[in-house]
């Protein structure tokens, strides 16, 4: 058996119900396809997608790994189960997330966008106040990208998430 194809949401939204057979996902991801493209959800069942949980010690790793670039503060919980099915299975993930591509990048995975460039370079990344400067821990876990991050303990600002220099 050769390298299992692991497909991000972008693959289940835009590519053809025929090119998704075998492919690897996650539970999570039918309800972001509920959300955002119905339709394609209810042609699912059709596409021959098998969908796995990845293991704890495959998710642990995923979590440190993120921490360590900073990406966790961007990802959800779909992405880092993801992530973690990637890496278990040593698999080769489509996706237009640039953190997931940043993370399979770092984590010596195979990864390709799906309808975007994808990135050309790794980045690891920072939470900092941009008034005092103060860099925060990035041990949280993943949140919708939507959400805040928080606000700076010494001076209440907005905490931003940036490029680490």
């Amino acid at each position: 058996m050769g390298i299992r194809e692991v497909l991000d949401t972008s693959a289940l939204i835009s590519w053809p119900i025929e090119s998704l057979e075998g492919g690897l996902i996650v539970e999570g991801q039918l309800k972001e396809l509920g959300r955002v493209a119905p339709e394609r959800l209810i042609i699912m069942d059709t596409a021959g997608l098998v969908c796995v949980q990845p293991m704890e010690r495959y998710m642990q790793n995923a979590s440190e790994i993120s921490r360590k670039t900073g990406d966790i503060v961007g990802l959800s919980e779909t992405d880092l189960a993801l992530f973690a099915v990637t890496m278990q299975y040593e698999g080769h993930l489509h996706t237009d997330d640039y953190r997931l591509q940043n993370l399979c990048s770092e984590a010596g995975l195979h990864w390709s966008p799906v309808m975007t460039k994808g990135i050309s370079e790794s980045w690891m990344w920072e939470v900092r106040c941009p008034v005092c400067g103060l860099v925060v821990e990035t041990s949280k876990g993943t949140k919708p990208a939507s959400e805040s991050i928080g606000n700076c303990v010494d001076c209440g600002s907005e905490l931003k998430h940036r490029r680490r220099i």
